[in-house]
């Protein structure tokens, strides 16, 4: 009773002193908690956000991978293996099999993919209101592929497909067209060679294996800016890109945008030869989403494919992640830092003000022990105070983080919260060393009697 009598009493003095290390302990647990519980969740809203820049992995025949391989051609929406502008692919993966991609482990980290056949055709758009004689082009890019396409899967649940959701930073004049329709979008460089504007119905001719050339017309519905060279091509449903090129069911390309992990050692392992994998190691990938998982079980049910991770886009999720949780875990440890310092410093001042009270304490009989739990305890009461204050202000501030940078809210994990309590605690038992070392050496009689 006694103890606690002391604890009273000492809670009514140096009431100013006290509140400094509750606001410490305050600032120090809301920081802590925002950034952390930003560093747990930030992965997957960084790679939400980054992916929205385009896929992040790519699905082509074998032998197209081969000859991208050998002689190290990029292959963009508008060019073939051998990396030259004008051809078309020979090769070819069956559309039929893209639904596909939505059935593997991973089916939920896949957010969006569209199949595309890249062709070349020509294309006549004179009128009565266009002149025919600036109104033709040879050799014109054409992507056949989904716009906004809905999958009824086998087991039941739908879902929906297309570049609709792959291109979102298009600066789009108009609307997209309808999937399997004599509709289509064209890049702005193409549409002001040709004088073309949205509403306007052009004619793609196409020469097929047999020396016959068919003709398809295309109604414009939208005009698009991509930023880049893809202006200067049309898009339009795959559907009829393959009655204009006489090939039915088929593909060159799969673009997928998945949610997934950086890559770390095993990642770069695996993806160099998953069957040097033991089998811990195996499993371990294989349940992990790494961009090389993904693609590998992308391979396993699209027969004659191979799917590869964009390099640059996964590597500029992990690095800017990386970073990113380098820097907010570095804000936490600076502000417990800070708050180690603080409240050492604090304690340290509120002991030598109360010097001659702790002396009276050894002196009518109170142990080091005691006198230390005394101080332990009065800045323990203190400190959890503070704590549970910035707990709730931290999670205030992480929601605020995640509206404005990530336009989402932030899941806060218990983890979080019991990190950050185990943090403070040894932060807050560090800060008290030096300050119970001085009690350990107060000398009653000396302080007692002023010197």
């Amino acid at each position: 009773m006694f103890f606690f009598r002391m604890i009273f009493r000492s809670f009514s003095r140096q009431f100013k002193r006290r509140l400094l290390i509750a606001v410490t302990v305050c600032l120090s647990a809301t920081v802590s908690v925002a950034m952390l519980g930003v560093v747990f969740d930030v992965g997957d809203k960084l790679n939400a956000e980054l992916s929205t820049y385009g896929s992040n992995i790519t699905v082509q025949p074998k032998a197209d991978a081969v000859v991208n391989d050998l002689y190290n051609t990029g292959g963009d929406a508008n060019s073939n293996a051998s990396g030259t502008s004008e051809s078309d692919p020979t090769t070819f993966l069956k559309e039929s099999d893209a639904p596909k991609i939505k059935t593997i482990f991973w089916a939920f980290n896949i957010t969006n993919f569209a199949p595309e056949l890249n062709i070349h055709a020509d294309v006549d758009c004179a009128s009565e209101s266009v002149d025919s004689s600036s109104c033709k082009a040879s050799g014109v890019p054409i992507v056949g592929t989904w716009f906004a396409k809905t999958l009824h899967m086998d087991s039941g649940e739908s879902t929906v497909a297309g570049m609709n959701g792959m291109r979102s930073w298009w600066k789009l004049d108009g609307s997209w067209p309808k999937d399997d329709s004599a509709q289509g979008l064209i890049g702005t460089t193409l549409a002001s060679k040709l004088g073309v504007t949205k509403g306007d119905t052009v004619t793609l001719y196409k020469t097929i294996a047999d020396g016959s050339r068919n003709k398809q017309r295309i109604t414009i519905t939208g005009i698009y800016d991509s930023g880049d060279s893809d202006n200067n091509a049309m898009y339009i449903p795959s559907s009829t890109t393959q009655v204009l090129a006489n090939l039915p069911d088929s593909i060159d390309k799969i673009e997928v945008k998945a949610l997934t992990t950086p890559d770390n050692d095993l990642a770069r392992k695996a993806s160099k030869n998953p069957n040097a994998l033991t089998q811990d190691e195996w499993e371990t990938w294989y349940c992990t989403a790494y961009p090389s998982s993904i693609a590998y079980q992308i391979e396993e049910v699209i027969p004659g494919s191979v799917a590869k991770q964009v390099r640059q886009v996964a590597a500029l999720q992990g690095d800017v992640l990386q970073k990113t949780q380098a820097v907010m875990v570095l804000m936490t440890v600076l502000s417990l830092v800070a708050a180690a310092i603080a409240v050492a410093n604090l304690m340290a001042a509120s002991i030598g003000e109360r010097g001659s009270e702790l002396a009276l304490l050894k002196a009518i009989g109170a142990t080091d022990g005691a006198v230390s739990r005394l101080m332990l305890a009065e800045t323990a009461v203190i400190s959890l105070i503070g704590a549970i204050v910035g707990a709730l202000l931290g999670s205030g501030v992480a929601q605020i983080v995640g509206h404005v940078v990530f336009g989402s809210g932030i899941t806060m994990r218990p983890m979080v919260f019991v990190l950050v309590f185990v943090l403070l605690t040894l932060t807050v038992l560090i800060a008290s060393f030096s300050s119970i070392r001085s009690i350990l050496g107060l000398k009653p009689a000396e302080v007692l009697h002023g010197r």
